[in-house]
C-alpha cells in the first residue's frame, strides 16, 4: 500500500518538474522573440528628456525599417504616416525610407509612396536617387501604384527632371486606367507651377484629357485646364455638350470646379437672355397658318431664342440643386444667377435656404450671396422671410448679414412684420448687433416713406435708453434722417440739444453739434446755449466732437453775431493752440473765412455760401449694392476686392459665335445585319425630340407591347448622365446613384402594361422619357436628335422639380390632360406629394401682398416706443417645449363688451418688457357694425398690480382684429389679475386667471444636478401621488406632451428609460420648480414635484388629472 503511494507521489512530483520548465523554456522563447519588437515599439526611457526619447524612437523606426521581416517594415511605415497625420516632423527618416521603394509588397509600397510625396520636396537630392525606380514603377502592373509613382515623381520640383516628368505625364495621359489619367490631370499643374515654359506641350496633354468619357478624369482636366490655360476657350467647343452631360456623374469637387468653366465660357458663347421685353420663343416651330404679315411682324420683334447648348447646361445642372455638397449647390446658385433667363432663377431659392442649416461657416457664404441676390430680386426671398429671423445662438456676423436681408427684403407689405422684428433686435445683448439694427432702421425708414416718421419717433424714444451704444446709433441715424426733411422736426432737435449733457460718444456728440449747426436758424434760442456749454468742455473732448464745435461756432457767427461773438472769438482762440494739427488748421481757415480784415481776399465775402449751402441728404444703402460686379460664390465677392486668379466674367456678345463649332462628327459603327424577332418598329428620325408630336408618339410607345419598350430602354441606356439627371431630380438620388437608376430604366422594360401605367403615374412630375433612337455617342456629344433636343422650351430644365411647388402641380396637371385624352383613360394620378428635405414646415412661403392697412398699423408706434432696453437675466438658461398648442380663453365676450371681444393666450415666451412678468397676448375683435376707437387699458385691481399695458388703440375697424402684447406680474400667484378694457365710450371689467403651470419658465439643467437640486427640496417641499396612467400614454413623447400641456416646464435629458424629469423656474422669484415621473409596474407612476413655493405644488392636480385620463 505505502510502496503504491509513494509511486504515485514521484509521479506527480515529475508531472509538475516537467511543467515547470517547459513554462520556463516557453517563458524564455516568448521573450527571445519579442525582444526586438519590444524594443522598437514601446522603447521609453523615463530619465531621458522629450528630444531624446523622438530620436530614439525615430532609431527604432530606422531598425524595423532595416529588418528583413515585411511586417516589421509594413508596421514602421503605419507608424510613420501616423506621426505624418499628427503633424510630427519625420524627414530624417527619408533615408531608411527611400530604400524600401522597391519592395515587392504593395501595401508597404503604398506606404512608401505616401511618405516620399510629403518629402521628396525637402529631401530633393536623396529622392532624385531613386528616379530610376520610379520610371520603373510606372510600368507597373498595378494601377495604384503607376499613380503614386507619377505623384511622387511630380513631387520632386527639381527643374532638372522635368523632361522626365512631361515623358510620365503624356505616357500616364494614355493609361488605360481613369484613376492613373486623373493623376496625369493632377500632374499637369505640378508641373506648370515648376516650368511655365511647358505650357504648349501641356496644352497638348490637357486637349486630349479634354476628349476622356471618364466621369473620374473630368473633374481633374477641367482643373488643370483652369490652371495653364483658362482663356483657351476654343479647347472647350467640342467637348461642351459631353461635359454638360457627364456633370450629374462627376465626382463632386470636380462638378464644383466644371460649373464654374462652364459659367465663364457660356458668358462667351450665348447671347443675354436678360434683354427687356424679350420674347421667349424656344421651339422656334412655323406653325401651318403663319400669314406673311404676321411673319413680317415677327422679324421686326425679333423674339429672343435661346441656344439649345444654353438650355442643355441649365437643365443638366438643375439637379444638382439637391447634392449634399453645399459648394456645389452654391455653383449651380450662381450658375443660374449669372446665365438663366429672369423668371427661371427663382428655383435657386429653396436650396439656398436649406443651406442656412449647416454650419456657421456655410451660413456666411450663403447668406452674403443671398444678401447681393436680394437687392436686384426682392422676390426671389421674400416668401422665406422666416427664415432670416436671427436666432439668439447666432454669431455676431450671421446676425448682421441676416439683418442685411431683411432690410433688403423690406417693402411697404411687410415692413410692419420687420419692424416688429427689429424692435426686438434693439434689446439684444450683442451691442454690435443692436446698434446695426438701428442702422436698418434707418434705411427702412428712408427707402419706405410710409413709415418714415414711424421709424423716426421710435428712434427718437431710443435717445432716453441706458446703453451709449443705441444712443449714440440712434443720434447718428437721426441726423441722416433729419437731413431727408428737416424743416418738419425742429423738435427733435431742440429734443437731442436737451439729452447732449447725457450723451458721452463722440460720434453721437458730434453728430448733435452738426445738426444744431445746420439748421441753427431753427433753434435759434438753443444753439448758442449749446455753444456756450461746448466752450466750456473745449478741451476735454474729442477730436471730431472739436471740429464740429468749430464749424458751430462759425455757423452762429454768420447768422448770429451778435449773442455768439465773443464765444466763436474765444473756441477760436482755443483751437488755434490745440494739440492736433487738424484742429489748428481747421481753426486758422475758419477765422480767415468769417472774420474779414485787410489779408483776408475775396473768399469772405462768400462765407455764408460756404457754410451754410444746402447739403445733399445722405443715402442709406447696402453695403452688398456694388459685390455683383464680382462672380458669385468666389472668394472675391466675399472679400469685396478682387483677389489673385480671380477670372472675371465677360459681358454677354451681342450676337453669338457659331454655334457649329461645338458639333462633333460621330463615325458610326457599322451595324450587322440581325433578323428581327417578333413585330418590330420603324424609327422616327425626322421628329423633333423634344417637340409635343415626339412626346405624344413616346407615350404611345410606353404604352405600346413590351418589345418596343425593351427596345426603348436599351437605346437610352447608353446615355447614362441624361437618365441619372433626370432620376435625382425626381427621386432626389445623389449623382453616384446613376448607374443604378439606369440599369433600372432596363429592368423597367420587361414590367407589365399595367406596371407601366402606375410608373406613369407616379412620375406625374417628371418629362417623358427620352426617345429612342439616340446612339450613346451622338448622346454624349449632344450631336444628332439631342442637339435639337436641348433647344425645346417644353422640356426645358426638364420642368419637374421637387423645389417648385407650383411648378410641379400645374405640371402634373397637364400631363394628367395629356393622359386623359389617350386611350388609357382610367389611369388615375397620384394627389400624394412626395416628401422632399426642401418641402419642410419651416419654409412655408409667407403670403406675398399683406392689406395696405398693416403698413401704418396702429400698433406699430406703441410697438416701437416699447424700444427701450430693459435688464433682461442673461444668467437663466431657457429652452423652449417643443409642445405646440396654445389654450386660448375668453376675455369679453361680444355681447357684454358691445360688439368688442377679446381672447388671451399665454405664448409661453419671456416676457420681453420685464423679465419678472409672465407675457400675454390679447386679440380684440371688433364684432359691431361700427369702428371702435381709443381702445385702452383702464384702472387695475388690486391698484398695486404691476401690468404693462399695451399702447391705446386710435381705431378699430369693424370686422377687425387686432393682437396685442402685455406683461403681467402674478407674482408666483394664482390670483386673477383684474382690470379695466375701455373704449372711447365705455368701459368693462375683465380678469385674467393664470394656470399654475403658466407661472414658470423652462429650465436647462442637466440630470446629476436636477439630483442634487432635488436633495435640497425635501420635506415639506415635497409633493407626491401615485397615479395610474394609460396604456397609450406610457411612451416618452406622450409622456412629455401631456407634461408640457399643463406646465411650461424644459424637459431633462435622462439617460434611464423609466425616469422621466422636468425642470422650470418661477418666473417672478425665479424659485425652482422640479417635476419627476417615475415609471412602476402595472401601468403606475410615482409623479413627485419639489420646490419651495407651495402654490406651486397645487399643479399636482392638473398633472394627475391629464396622465391618469384615458
Amino acid at each position: 500500500m505505502d510502496g503504491g503511494f509513494s509511486s504515485l507521489r514521484l509521479e506527480a512530483v515529475g508531472a509538475v518538474r516537467t511543467a515547470l520548465v517547459s513554462a520556463e523554456n516557453l517563458q524564455l522563447t516568448l521573450k527571445s522573440e519579442l525582444s526586438q519588437e519590444e524594443q522598437a515599439l514601446t522603447h521609453t526611457n523615463s530619465n531621458s528628456s522629450p528630444e531624446e526619447t523622438h530620436s530614439t524612437g525615430n532609431d527604432d523606426l530606422k531598425e524595423m525599417l532595416e529588418s528583413n521581416k515585411e511586417s516589421l517594415k509594413l508596421e514602421a511605415m503605419k507608424r510613420i504616416v501616423g506621426l505624418i497625420a499628427k503633424g510630427k516632423n519625420a524627414s530624417e527618416l527619408f533615408p531608411a525610407v527611400v530604400k524600401n521603394v522597391a519592395s515587392k509588397n504593395i501595401e508597404l509600397k503604398k506606404l512608401v509612396y505616401v511618405y516620399l510625396v510629403r518629402y521628396a520636396e525637402e529631401q530633393q537630392d536623396l529622392a532624385l536617387l531613386s528616379i530610376s525606380t520610379f520610371q520603373r514603377a510606372l510600368k507597373d502592373p498595378n494601377q495604384l501604384i503607376r499613380a503614386s509613382a507619377l505623384r511622387v515623381l511630380s513631387s520632386i520640383r527639381v527643374p532638372i527632371i522635368v523632361p522626365i516628368m512631361m515623358l510620365a505625364i503624356k505616357e500616364a495621359a494614355a493609361d488605360l486606367s481613369p484613376y492613373v489619367r486623373k493623376t496625369s490631370a493632377h500632374a499637369i499643374q505640378k508641373l506648370y507651377s515648376l516650368d511655365p515654359d511647358q505650357k504648349e506641350q501641356l496644352i497638348e496633354v490637357i486637349e486630349k484629357l479634354l476628349k476622356d468619357k471618364s466621369t473620374l478624369v473630368a473633374g481633374s482636366v477641367v482643373m488643370a485646364f483652369e490652371e495653364v490655360c483658362p482663356d483657351r476657350i476654343d479647347l472647350i467647343h467640342k467637348n461642351y455638350r459631353k461635359l454638360c452631360n457627364l456633370l450629374v456623374d462627376v465626382e463632386e469637387w470636380g462638378q464644383v470646379v466644371i460649373i464654374s468653366m462652364l459659367t465663364r465660357y457660356a458668358r462667351t458663347q450665348f447671347t443675354s437672355p436678360w434683354k427687356e421685353g424679350a420674347m421667349f420663343d424656344e421651339n422656334n416651330e412655323k406653325t401651318f397658318y403663319d400669314s406673311d404679315e404676321e411673319k413680317k411682324d415677327q422679324a421686326e420683334a425679333k423674339p429672343y431664342v435661346m441656344d439649345p447648348d444654353h438650355r442643355l447646361l441649365l437643365r443638366n445642372t438643375k439637379p444638382l440643386l439637391q447634392s449634399r455638397n453645399t459648394a456645389v449647390v452654391m455653383s449651380v446658385a450662381q450658375l443660374y444667377w449669372h446665365l438663366a433667363p429672369k423668371h427661371e432663377v427663382s428655383i435657386v431659392t429653396k436650396s439656398l435656404v436649406r443651406l442656412l442649416r449647416s454650419h456657421r461657416e456655410v451660413q456666411y457664404i450663403v447668406l452674403q450671396n443671398i444678401a447681393t441676390m436680394s437687392i436686384q430680386r426682392k422676390g426671389m426671398f421674400e416668401p422665406y422671410m422666416k427664415s432670416f429671423y436671427v436666432r439668439s445662438t447666432d454669431a455676431t456676423h450671421i446676425k448682421t448679414l441676416k439683418l442685411e436681408i431683411l432690410t433688403n427684403l423690406a417693402n411697404e407689405a411687410n415692413i410692419s412684420t420687420i419692424l416688429r422684428e427689429f424692435q426686438t433686435y434693439v434689446k439684444s445683448q450683442d451691442k454690435a448687433f443692436a446698434a446695426a439694427t438701428i442702422q436698418a432702421i434707418g434705411r427702412c425708414a428712408t427707402n419706405i416713406s410710409e413709415v418714415t416718421d414711424t421709424c423716426l419717433n421710435g428712434l427718437v424714444l431710443l435717445l432716453s435708453n441706458r446703453d451709449e451704444t443705441v444712443v449714440a446709433e440712434s443720434v447718428v441715424v437721426i441726423k441722416k434722417l433729419l437731413q431727408t426733411q428737416p424743416t418738419q422736426h425742429s423738435e427733435i432737435i431742440k429734443h437731442m440739444a436737451k439729452l447732449f449733457d447725457n450723451i458721452t460718444v463722440p460720434m453721437a456728440r458730434a453728430s448733435i453739434l452738426w445738426l444744431i449747426g445746420e439748421y441753427c436758424e431753427r433753434v435759434p434760442k438753443i444753439a448758442p446755449d449749446v455753444l456756450r456749454k461746448m466752450a466750456k468742455s473745449f478741451t476735454a473732448e474729442e477730436d471730431i466732437v472739436k471740429l464740429q464745435t468749430v464749424n458751430l461756432a462759425a455757423k452762429l457767427y454768420l447768422t448770429n453775431s451778435k449773442q455768439t461773438k465773443l464765444l466763436t472769438q474765444y473756441i477760436l482762440n482755443l483751437g488755434k493752440y490745440d494739440q492736433n494739427y487738424d484742429i489748428r488748421d481747421r481753426t486758422r481757415f475758419i477765422r480767415q473765412l468769417i472774420v474779414p480784415n485787410e489779408k483776408s481776399g475775396a473768399l469772405s465775402k462768400y462765407a455764408r455760401r460756404i457754410l451754410l449751402a444746402p447739403k445733399p441728404a445722405p443715402v442709406l444703402e447696402s453695403a452688398f449694392k456694388d459685390r455683383d460686379r464680382f462672380q458669385l460664390g468666389t472668394l472675391s465677392h466675399s472679400l469685396n476686392i478682387k483677389a489673385t486668379g480671380y477670372l472675371e466674367l465677360s459681358d454677354w456678345p451681342a450676337v453669338a459665335p457659331d454655334q457649329s463649332v461645338r458639333n462633333v462628327e460621330v463615325i458610326e459603327p457599322v451595324k450587322e445585319w440581325a433578323p428581327s424577332v417578333g413585330k418590330g418598329k420603324p424609327t422616327k428620325s425626322d421628329d423633333k425630340f423634344y417637340s409635343d408630336s415626339g412626346e405624344d408618339d413616346h407615350e404611345e410607345e410606353e404604352e405600346g407591347s413590351g418589345s418596343s419598350s425593351s427596345e426603348d430602354s436599351s437605346s437610352s441606356s447608353s446615355s447614362s448622365s441624361e437618365e441619372s439627371g433626370s432620376d435625382a431630380e425626381s427621386d432626389e438620388k445623389s449623382s453616384e446613384d446613376s448607374e443604378k437608376s439606369s440599369s433600372d430604366s432596363g429592368k423597367s422594360s420587361s414590367e407589365s402594361e399595367s406596371e407601366k401605367k402606375k410608373k406613369k403615374t407616379k412620375k406625374a412630375q417628371n418629362k417623358k422619357a427620352k426617345p429612342a433612337a439616340i446612339d450613346s455617342d451622338s448622346d454624349e456629344n449632344g450631336n444628332g436628335p439631342v442637339a435639337q433636343a436641348s433647344s425645346s422650351s417644353a422640356e426645358s430644365s426638364s420642368e419637374s422639380e421637387t423645389e417648385s411647388e407650383d411648378d410641379s402641380d400645374s405640371d402634373s396637371d397637364s400631363k394628367q390632360k395629356k393622359s386623359d385624352g389617350k386611350t388609357k383613360p382610367k389611369v388615375e394620378v397620384k394627389s400624394k406629394k412626395e416628401v422632399s428635405l426642401l418641402d419642410l414646415d419651416d419654409f412655408s412661403p409667407a403670403p406675398l401682398k399683406a392689406p395696405k392697412s398693416s403698413v401704418l398699423s396702429p400698433s406699430l408706434l406703441s410697438d416701437l416706443e416699447g424700444l427701450s432696453l430693459s435688464n433682461i437675466s442673461s444668467t437663466m438658461q431657457v429652452n423652449i417645449p417643443t409642445f405646440g398648442p396654445v389654450k386660448s380663453h375668453e376675455l369679453l365676450h361680444h355681447m357684454t363688451g358691445k360688439g368688442l371681444s377679446a381672447q388671451y393666450h399665454f405664448p409661453r415666451q419671456p416676457c420681453l418688457y420685464q423679465p419678472s412678468m409672465v407675457a400675454v397676448q390679447v386679440t380684440l375683435t371688433n364684432s359691431s357694425d361700427h369702428s371702435l376707437e381709443e381702445i385702452h387699458i383702464g384702472d387695475r385691481s388690486p391698484a398695486s398690480l404691476n401690468i404693462h399695458c399695451f399702447n391705446t388703440i386710435e381705431r378699430l375697424e369693424p370686422e377687425a382684429s387686432v393682437t396685442v402684447s402685455m406683461g403681467i406680474d402674478f407674482s408666483d400667484s394664482t390670483q386673477a389679475a383684474n382690470f379695466q378694457l375701455c373704449t372711447k365710450d365705455d368701459q368693462f371689467s375683465v380678469s385674467i386667471q393664470p394656470a399654475v403651470g403658466e407661472l414658470l419658465m423652462p429650465f436647462t439643467i442637466t440630470e446629476q444636478d436636477f439630483c442634487k437640486e432635488q436633495g435640497k427640496l425635501l420635506g415639506m417641499n415635497e409633493t407626491s401621488a401615485t397615479i395610474t396612467m394609460a396604456a397609450e400614454k406610457a411612451s416618452s413623447q406622450a409622456l412629455s406632451k401631456q407634461v408640457l400641456s399643463v406646465a411650461n416646464v424644459g424637459v431633462v435629458s435622462s439617460g434611464q428609460n423609466d425616469f422621466h424629469r422636468f425642470a422650470g423656474r418661477t418666473v417672478s422669484s425665479g424659485a425652482l420648480v422640479l417635476v419627476s415621473l417615475e415609471l412602476r409596474e402595472s401601468s403606475t407612476a410615482l409623479l413627485t414635484i419639489n420646490t419651495d413655493k407651495s402654490v406651486m405644488a397645487s399643479m399636482l392636480r392638473d398633472l394627475k388629472q391629464v396622465l391618469a385620463q384615458a
